[in-house]
């Protein structure tokens, strides 16, 4: 975490001696900066800190230039309503799916055997 600090990838923000939100800005690929991550602890939330470390990081990224893109939970309004605020538009879902191999002795429907 110190190195992506220090390279300017990781943005700590720290109040008193308190670390109090963290977020990521990944270097551009294909022209696309992707914040992320954007973790507040649960105790420092409402505060603005992660409104404002986005929308900070996300200037940067269209400055120069790049477009900038972002994940985010769709269960969570809160943090849905502070994108839009912000700026972004949702464009897309996406599905994580879990591929596990088949127990040994066993070949999977349709495998070749």
């Amino acid at each position: 975490m110190l190195q992506g600090i220090a390279d300017g990838k990781l943005w700590l923000w720290v109040v008193g001696e308190q670390p109090v939100h963290l977020s990521g800005a990944n270097p551009p690929t294909f022209g696309v900066v992707r914040i992320g991550p954007v973790y507040t602890p649960a105790e420092h939330r409402g505060r603005g800190y992660a409104a404002h470390v986005v929308a900070v990081l996300s200037r940067r990224a269209l400055d120069t230039g790049h477009r900038v893109c972002l994940y985010t939970d769709q269960a969570n309004p809160v943090s849905n309503r502070i994108y839009e605020r912000l700026g972004y538009e949702a464009l897309g879902d996406e599905t994580e799916f879990r591929v596990t191999p088949p127990m040994s002795g066993r070949s999977a429907p349709g495998a070749p055997r």
